[in-house]
């Protein structure tokens, strides 16, 4: 019934992944690389906050004492910004940014650089398209979402300050120090708490993400069809081939099938056909094989030229299998070939030094 209706019932298949992927088309919360960085960027303040605190003011003092000795212009302010200090004093903080969202990523999206959401597409312009994606189902079930976050996040914000209302309230009996102190104690607290939450609340919206993600890629019965004939080729053209490689093999095989002194059977599915030559050859070699239709050309054509027949069941499958069209046999088959050579040099009146 499925199949009949059209509904996307089979999980995607390898290519229609890639295919998606190469599109930008991937499992990705934006709320997990925020709540990440908001989590990361306040430890890492509450890490290197006071040392940055000091390099920087000491940097805006510097900068102070040498404005104080010379001529204010434009040329001047370059003179006596050290930007360079400045940065180089930030930039264990902004690497470190930098590799929590690198990091997130790569957890979410994993090694992934393609240009094709960036295409300009005049479909993205096209109003009514639009409009359908901004009062979809799955638009409003996202504005839903975020209302639930923002519930949900002001109220844990209101819990985790209501504790520390007193000190707020007496924070004017403080010298500036301490006052900063608390400033950054409560900050910190309500960003970490914030942070950590909206980490919990990221989490859930990655999965709900992946699962719709897959959902979308799935495929119905008749599009697997449909991709496993293109990636397998025309029918016809397969057809077509074989008879190619067919006719190819057989006009091979009436070239070699005369040169050979014996034909090994098995009776019908397997034959190998043997050369040797006394003069040229160190040992006998295979010139043709085949199995099932094949076999019954190589008799065939062994017939029509009068090349000896000869029945060896075991032998002619382990022909098969250990000896490639071209290779001398192997040092265990001589006793048995020699014997089957003799036995056609004999009824044949041949001789192995005659070519």
């Amino acid at each position: 019934m499925a199949a009949e209706t059209g509904e996307k019932t089979e999980p995607a298949t390898p290519r229609r992944r890639n295919e998606a992927r190469s599109k930008g088309q991937v499992a990705r919360s934006h709320d997990l690389s925020v709540a990440v960085l908001l989590l990361v960027g306040l430890l890492a303040m509450d890490w290197l906050g006071p040392g940055l605190w000091r390099s920087l003011l000491s940097v805006m003092q510097s900068s102070l004492t040498a404005a104080s000795e010379v001529r204010i212009d434009a040329a001047s302010l370059v003179a006596i910004t050290p930007a360079w200090e400045v940065a180089r004093r930030l930039a264990p903080l902004l690497v470190l940014l930098f590799l929590a969202i690198l990091a997130t990523l790569l957890v979410q999206v994993g090694p992934l650089l393609t240009w094709q959401p960036l295409t300009p597409s005049l479909g993205k312009l096209n109003p009514l398209s639009g409009a359908k994606r901004l009062f979809s189902i799955r638009s409003l079930m996202q504005t839903a979402l975020n209302c639930g976050k923002l519930v949900v996040v002001s109220v844990a914000g209101y819990v985790t300050m209501a504790g520390s209302m007193a000190a707020i309230v007496f924070a004017f009996s403080l010298g500036l120090d301490d006052v900063l102190g608390l400033g950054w104690s409560l900050t910190l607290r309500l960003g970490v708490a914030l942070a950590v939450l909206l980490l919990v609340l990221a989490l859930l919206d990655y999965a709900w993400q992946r699962y719709r993600f897959e959902k979308d890629l799935r495929m119905t019965k008749e599009e697997v069809k449909d991709e496993l004939r293109s990636m397998e080729g025309d029918p016809a053209i397969k057809r077509r081939r074989r008879q190619l490689q067919l006719q190819m093999a057989m006009k091979r095989l009436r070239k070699e099938v005369p040169k050979a002194d014996v034909v090994v059977t098995n009776p019908t599915h397997v034959a190998v056909a043997i050369q040797y030559d006394g003069q040229s050859m160190a040992a006998p070699k295979v010139v043709a094989k085949g199995a099932d239709e094949i076999a019954l050309k190589i008799r065939h054509i062994a017939s029509e030229f009068g090349v000896p027949i000869v029945e060896r069941r075991a032998l002619a499958r382990a022909l098969y299998d250990a000896v490639e069209v071209g290779q001398s046999i192997p040092e265990r088959f001589y006793r048995a070939i020699a014997e089957i050579l003799a036995y056609v040099y004999e009824l044949t009146g041949r001789s192995p030094a005659v070519a």
